[in-house]
């Protein structure tokens, strides 16, 4: 597990959990060890917080690239951060680009870690739940692992 991300389960996830005492259900279905995919709702800006904060291993996001491409001081913290949690970059231009997010969690996937897509594709601008595309499930396929 990367470094910054147990860093952030003990201060900004025990703080997520006292503080809000989100209730969960499924956790038993999250294997043990090995890969799978998550696939959740994009409804606020928190799901990857709250998800991180509950479940006991470390899982991969997927971040846009502009997380990873800032220049200056505020570009620069928000690279290391992006990095230190063991994001996975997403060109979101479409067509190939954008297939490179795929591409690239597919290793991670192999190696035993969680990765969590957004079917929707993105955060939904107005708290609704939007039509998801089969992303997921291609993943978990190509993979081969749960989902």
């Amino acid at each position: 597990m990367p470094l910054l991300y147990t860093i952030g389960q003990l201060t900004v996830g025990n703080t997520l959990r006292w503080g809000w005492r989100p209730k969960v259900e499924g956790l038993e279905h999250v294997p043990a060890s090995g890969g799978a995919v998550f696939a959740g709702n994009h409804l606020s800006v928190a799901d990857e917080l709250f998800l991180g904060a509950v479940v006991p291993r470390h899982i991969a996001f997927w971040a846009k690239s502009e997380y990873f491409d800032g220049t200056g001081l505020t570009g620069w913290v928000s690279r290391t951060v992006m990095e230190g949690m063991g994001a996975i970059r997403v060109e979101r231009g479409g067509g190939r680009a954008a297939l490179t997010a795929f591409d690239s969690a597919i290793p991670v996937l192999k190696a035993g870690d969680l990765v969590a897509v957004y079917p929707e594709g993105t955060r939904s601008p107005d708290g609704r739940l939007y039509r998801g595309r089969t992303g997921a499930a291609r993943l978990a396929m190509q993979a081969g692992v749960g989902g």
